[in-house]
């Protein structure tokens, strides 16, 4: 099976350079942040507490979710609502529970068993989920930069305001804390990965380089 493992923080390119690597070499891509997303996204809608680990866990189970193209979740398109504020501030908080990730993790190596491998990106892909994958990247960038794409991805408009900046990097160094500080399957440089930074590069010199690791 050839499977390769992007992890990194948010705002790293991870989802930008594995779409463009799964274009170059044909192969399917899953995005495992946003299956946390969706949980996070049925936790507030539902109300349930981010707190509270075994609901969120029988949460996670009982969802239906579709992660391709599009993010289906329970048959609704929230491939857009995943990703506004609300739901990047509760996400870390409810994918720190292993009740959370047991199930989420399971479902990603179904994944890869049905695909016969592919293209997964994450925090703990290189590390936990797929120890033995063909490839281990680790995408970093600087703090500034990060919050300047996600700030990006949060107006559809493509226009950045200053403040919108700071407190997006404020969010980010939080989550790069929460992730990093976890018990279960924290934020980490797995080994045998290789590490690279994106903050002044583009995205085909990325795709160049890890393609030609393979």
């Amino acid at each position: 099976m050839r499977l390769i493992a992007i992890d990194g923080p948010g705002g790293s390119g991870k989802s930008t350079v594995s779409k463009a690597l799964a274009l170059r070499l044909g192969l399917e891509r899953l995005d495992t942040g946003a299956m946390y997303r969706a949980v996070a996204l049925l936790a507030l809608r539902r109300g349930v507490d981010v707190h509270d680990g075994p609901a969120l866990g029988r949460l996670a189970r009982s969802m239906v979710l579709e992660v391709n193209a599009s993010i289906l979740l329970d048959g609704e398109d929230v491939s857009s609502t995943i990703r506004t504020g609300d739901v990047d501030a509760a996400v870390s908080l409810v994918s720190r529970h292993p009740e959370v990730r047991e199930e989420l993790v399971k479902r990603q190596r179904q994944w890869a068993d049905r695909h016969g491998g592919g293209i997964v990106e994450g925090r703990d892909i290189g590390s936990v989920v797929f120890p033995d994958a063909t490839l281990k990247i680790y995408l970093t960038a600087s703090a500034s930069v990060r919050a300047m794409r996600r700030a990006r991805e949060f107006d559809a408009r493509g226009e950045v305001d200053p403040d919108v900046v700071s407190t997006t990097r404020e969010s980010i160094e939080r989550r790069d804390e929460i992730d990093s500080t976890r018990h279960d399957s924290p934020l980490l440089i797995a080994d045998g990965a290789v590490v690279i930074d994106s903050t002044s590069r583009t995205v085909a010199e990325v795709v160049d380089e890890i393609a030609a690791m393979l």
